[in-house]
C-alpha cells in the first residue's frame, strides 16, 4: 500500500462519524446551558469556554473528553479564583451523573455525564499573555490560535496524534514525556500536513527552535530568554508558544519519545502500513529465556500501590528506579535498565543486573596511624596493617544483592520518591523470578520489546 491508501484507511477509523459529532455537539450544547444556568444561580461573573481537542474538531472518534474552562475576571484573587471556582465546578457537576476532586495547580473538578468525561477547571479570562497568571489561563489562547490557524487540516492532526499514540509517543504528562496534543495541531499547522511533518522530523532537529507566532521579531529579548532557558535544559526542540512567548510547548517532550518519533517517521515514509497507527501485541516470549541469552539477572521489588494518580506516583517510581541504580552502581553492581509501573495493587520495580553476587572482602584504605581518626580506625577494625604511614583494613561486605539493598534501605542509602518510601521498605524482593501477571512485562523489558526502534514485521501488518 502507498500513503494515500494508508493514510484512507486510517482515516475511516479515526474521522468521527456524522452520528458521533452530532452526539458531541449536543453533549456541549447541554453542558454549555447547564453551566450557564448555574453560573447565573450563584450570581458569578464568570465565562465557560470548552477549550483542548473537541473544541477545536480534532478530537479521534471514540475521545470524547470535555475541558469546560470556568473563566474568571482578571482581577479577582488567586485565593477567591480557588475557592469560587471549585464551589461552581462543584455545584455544576452536582447536575451531571458523578463528579470527583482532582487536583494540579489548584483544585478542580473531574464529572462524567452521558458516559463522558468532563473536567470543569477554574482560570482567569485573559486576552493576553501579558494577563496569564496561573498555566491553565492559555488554553482559552490555544484554542483560539488553533481555530484561526487551522484552516481545514483538522483531519491532519488527527492521523498525527493517532500515530504519535501508535508509537507511544503522545503524551505530555511527565512520566510520558511525549507530544502533547496541542504541540501536534502546532506541527500540523507548520509544516502543512501529516506528511509533512514527518517529512520534517530530521530537519526540526537540527533546526532547534520553531517560531509559530513570530516571537523572534515581535517580542525578541523574551523569546530568547526562553530559547537560551531550553537549550540549557537540553530539550529536543524548542516551539515557543504562538500565544506566549515566555513558553516552550515541547518543555516536557523527552529525547526518548522524540528519537522514537524520528525513526518511525522514517520508517512509515519508506514503508507504509496502518500498523504504525494501531500495532499488534509485541511477539510474546520467555524472561527466562532472555536472562540465559544474557548472562544477567532479574530483580524485582513488588510493594503496595499507594493511593496516588499516575501523574503523581508514576514520576516517583521512576525516580526510586534511578535511586537504585545509583546506590547499587556504589555498591559494585552494574544495573544494565529498569522498568516500573503497577499491576493490580502492586507497584512494580524492575531492575536488570550484571551479577547477583559480589566479592566477600575488599580493602579499606583508613588514615595515618598517629591521627585521632587513625586510632579510632585502629579500634573498629579487626584485620589492619600498615603501608608507610597509612592504616588498611578488610572489610567484609554484604555479598548477595538482596541483601545489599536491605542494607542501604536500612540506611536510608537510596534515593526515593517521597509518596512510596515506606511501601518500598516493605517491599518482596524477588530475584529472576516474577509472579505470573508480571511474565510479559518482564520479557518485554529484558528484550527491550517494549522500547524496540526496529521495525518489526509481526508488529506492522497492514
Amino acid at each position: 500500500m502507498d500513503v494515500e491508501e494508508v493514510i484512507g484507511e486510517v482515516l475511516a477509523k479515526i474521522r468521527p462519524s456524522e452520528e458521533e459529532r452530532a452526539f458531541v455537539e449536543r453533549l456541549m450544547v447541554e453542558l454549555r446551558e447547564i453551566a450557564k444556568g448555574t453560573i447565573e444561580s450563584l450570581g458569578l461573573d464568570v465565562t465557560p469556554y470548552f477549550v483542548g481537542s473537541l473544541a477545536k474538531d480534532t478530537y479521534l472518534a471514540g475521545d470524547h473528553d470535555v475541558d469546560l474552562f470556568l473563566a474568571f475576571p482578571p482581577d479577582i484573587p488567586l485565593k477567591e479564583l480557588r475557592e469560587k471556582g471549585l464551589e461552581l465546578g462543584k455545584a455544576i457537576a452536582e447536575k451531571l451523573d458523578s463528579y470527583e476532586i482532582a487536583y494540579a495547580e489548584h483544585p478542580y473538578v473531574r464529572a462524567r455525564y452521558k458516559g463522558v468525561k468532563v473536567d470543569l477547571v477554574p482560570c482567569y479570562d485573559v486576552e493576553s499573555w501579558r494577563d496569564v497568571k496561573t498555566a491553565v489561563d492559555r488554553s482559552i489562547l490555544h484554542t483560539e490560535w488553533v481555530l484561526e490557524n487551522l484552516r481545514g487540516r483538522n483531519d491532519e492532526v488527527r492521523l498525527l496524534k493517532r500515530f504519535l499514540k501508535g508509537i507511544g509517543a503522545y503524551g505530555s504528562e511527565i512520566y510520558v514525556r511525549g507530544f502533547s496534543g496541542y504541540l501536534a495541531e502546532i506541527l500540523v499547522i507548520k509544516y502543512g500536513s501529516f506528511t509533512g511533518v514527518l517529512e520534517n522530523a530530521d530537519f526540526m532537529l537540527r533546526q532547534k527552535i520553531i517560531d509559530p507566532g513570530n516571537w523572534l521579531k515581535r517580542e525578541y529579548k523574551i523569546a530568547m530568554k526562553t530559547i537560551k532557558r531550553e537549550a540549557e535544559e537540553d530539550r529536543p526542540i524548542i516551539v515557543i508558544d504562538p500565544v506566549d512567548p515566555r513558553r516552550n510547548v515541547a518543555a516536557n517532550l523527552g529525547w526518548e519519545k522524540y528519537g522514537r518519533f524520528y525513526f518511525k517517521a522514517s520508517q512509515f515514509m519508506e514503508k507504509p502500513s496502518a500498523g504504525f497507527f494501531f500495532p499488534g501485541r509485541p511477539k510474546a516470549g520467555s524472561y527466562l529465556a532472555e536472562l540465559r541469552r544474557k548472562g544477567t539477572h532479574l530483580v524485582t521489588l513488588l510493594f503496595e500501590k499507594p493511593e496516588l494518580v499516575d501523574d503523581l506516583l508514576l514520576p516517583q517510581l521512576e525516580r526510586s528506579a534511578r535511586g537504585f541504580e545509583k546506590a547499587l552502581e556504589r555498591e559494585g553492581f552494574r544495573v544494565l535498565g529498569w522498568d516500573i509501573g503497577y499491576s493490580g495493587k502492586k507497584a512494580v520495580i524492575m531492575l536488570e543486573v550484571d551479577r547477583i553476587e559480589r566479592e566477600r572482602v575488599r580493602i579499606k584504605p583508613g588514615p595515618e596511624f598517629f591521627t585521632e581518626m587513625g586510632r579510632d580506625f585502629y579500634r573498629k577494625n579487626e584485620r589492619v596493617w600498615l603501608i608507610g604511614k597509612r592504616l588498611y583494613a578488610e572489610k567484609r561486605v554484604s555479598e548477595h544483592v538482596v541483601d545489599v539493598l536491605w542494607e542501604m534501605l536500612g540506611k536510608n542509602q537510596v534515593s526515593l520518591g517521597k509518596g512510596i518510601r515506606e511501601g518500598i521498605k516493605r517491599a518482596s524482593v524477588l530475584v529472576d523470578y516474577v509472579p505470573k501477571e508480571l511474565k510479559e512485562e518482564a520479557y518485554l523489558f529484558l528484550s527491550r520489546e517494549k522500547w524496540g526502534l526496529r521495525d518489526q514485521k509481526e508488529d506492522f501488518k497492514a
